[in-house]
């Protein structure tokens, strides 16, 4: 199976100053974080793509259009299907004094917990008062698939994924640990931030030399590497597909290193009013996300 091949290195998804329409596209600058970009205002340009972010075939056109919203990479009817590892860092499994799992440990979201590079993290009523809910951060690298994988061999698992991006997969602690399966503490609507950008498969040809950070309100309180995971990117494709077709556009966040809040004494805790970044390197970039707790209607996706 030969590996995917796209026309663009790194792409964003973004409402255009020029039409006022969403569109695809490719950064002018090469080396711009256009997370740290947008949310300082810096003037981002791209190169338009035609065709669909899913397509291999989509063309990297010489128009270009100027960012006046970044907008999550792929829109939530593009992604179709959350896939997500639980205690998949060995330091993390440390922390939190749990055993190293023999299996992937997989739970599944809802489309409806994504938000964008910028959108507003919002803590439902029914994950309050935080005090004793507990919502936590978690850093996350994130697979996206690109053509229908079943029953992969982990030899070729890395021919199946389009892409890499970045997320935040926020957790709600007391609902988590209370119950076997983790889907609802984790899967609330607007709760997942996804992004910057997609950074093509070829361009990150080892996806295990990948560091990834996140800082609560500019405080660093993650510093990792995928370098530390249990079940590595091959595997955990080769795994999953095991018997499933994993299809074009699902994602897969691979779990979060060392530093999250509910593990230190005293426990860290978001609450209305925090900023997380969250960073992922081999070019993919910084979310920027606020944290509000549910006083009124929905941020901006």
């Amino acid at each position: 199976m030969a590996p995917i091949r796209t026309q663009w290195t790194r792409l964003i998804r973004f409402v255009a100053s020029e039409t006022s329409r969403v569109h695809i596209g490719e950064p002018v600058d090469p080396d711009i974080d256009v997370g740290v970009a947008a949310h300082q205002g810096t003037l981002i340009r791209a190169y338009e793509i035609t065709g669909s972010a899913l397509d291999p075939a989509a063309q990297v056109s010489r128009t270009i259009l100027t960012v006046k919203y970044l907008l999550s990479p792929l829109n939530r009817n593009e992604v179709g299907f959350v896939r997500c590892l639980g205690l998949n860092y060995s330091d993390h499994a440390e922390e939190t004094k749990m055993a190293a799992p023999p299996f992937p440990i997989l739970f599944v979201k809802p489309t409806s917990s994504l938000i964008g590079p910028e959108g507003t993290v919002i803590i439902p009523a029914a994950a309050q008062p935080v005090k004793e809910h507990l919502p936590d951060y978690e850093v996350e690298f994130t697979i996206v698939i690109g053509k229908p994988a079943k029953d992969v061999k982990e030899e070729e698992a890395l021919d199946y994924v389009l892409a890499y991006t970045g997320a935040n997969d926020i957790s709600f602690r007391k609902h988590q640990l209370a119950v076997s399966q983790w889907c609802f503490s984790k899967g609330f609507d607007n709760t997942n931030p996804l992004g910057p950008c997609l950074v093509s498969a070829s361009a990150i040809p080892d996806p295990q030399k990948v560091p990834l950070k996140c800082k609560l309100n500019g405080e660093t309180v993650q510093d990792g590497t995928t370098a530390d995971q249990i079940f590595q990117v091959r595997r955990t494709i080769a795994h999953l597909s095991q018997g499933t077709t994993l299809e074009p556009g699902s994602i897969i966040l691979t779990g979060t290193p060392k530093g999250v809040g509910f593990a230190r004494k005293p426990p860290i805790y978001l609450q209305h009013g925090d900023r997380i970044e969250t960073w992922v390197g081999g070019g993919i970039g910084t979310l920027f996300n606020d944290v509000k707790e549910e006083r009124g209607p929905s941020a901006k996706l």
